[in-house]
């Protein structure tokens, strides 16, 4: 099993549904996540919305390839209702990126290890520090708590639910499925 940290946000519909749906989805599809961080209201990145985005992070142990771990995403977001355009930043129902990949690089045409552009987005440093400020990235070597304190993004973060109070929700509803 490997450690791997992946980002999930949505600005489009229910959008905390869509992030709940895809930390449950990433548990018995691709690992287990082990752990969450708390959600976190943000401004879209790269382009203009009306609709802010919400954003989690998640750790998931997982056996997969860094490949087939990026497909059963994809696969995923197609599920769940992304439709992917030539548009690189655009509001979506769901988007999910691996961030890391245990302590491995991975530089392919079709997927990038650790996430390119992490080291500039608040919306992904905030909540990986949550969950994970000693983590050292292993192309930059440096905490991610380090790397969050220089990082030059202006856009807005800020905390919509914490992380304690989703759990509560996730084993309140299972509770009750019983």
């Amino acid at each position: 099993m490997v450690i791997t940290y992946i980002s999930t946000g949505s600005n489009v519909g229910d959008r905390f549904a869509a992030i709940s749906r895809a930390r449950e989805a990433l548990n018995s599809k691709a690992g287990i996540v082990t752990m969450h961080s708390s959600v976190y209201e943000t401004e879209p990145w790269g382009f203009n919305s009306e609709t802010s985005f919400l954003n989690q992070v998640l750790i998931l142990q997982t056996s997969l390839s860094p490949a087939r771990l990026m497909n059963t995403i994809l696969d995923l977001e197609k599920e769940m209702g992304r439709r992917r355009s030539h548009l690189r930043y655009e509001p979506r129902v769901i988007d999910i990126d691996i961030l890391l990949y245990g302590k491995d690089v991975y530089n392919t045409h079709h997927l990038q290890i650790p996430h390119p552009r992490m080291n500039q987005r608040k919306f992904v440093l905030i909540p990986l520090a949550e969950i994970a400020p000693d983590l050292v990235h292993p192309v930059l070597k440096l905490k991610i708590s380090e790397i969050l304190q220089n990082v030059e993004d202006n856009n807005s973060v800020s905390l919509w639910k914490s992380a304690a109070d989703i759990s509560l929700e996730i084993s309140g509803r299972s509770k009750t499925d019983i």
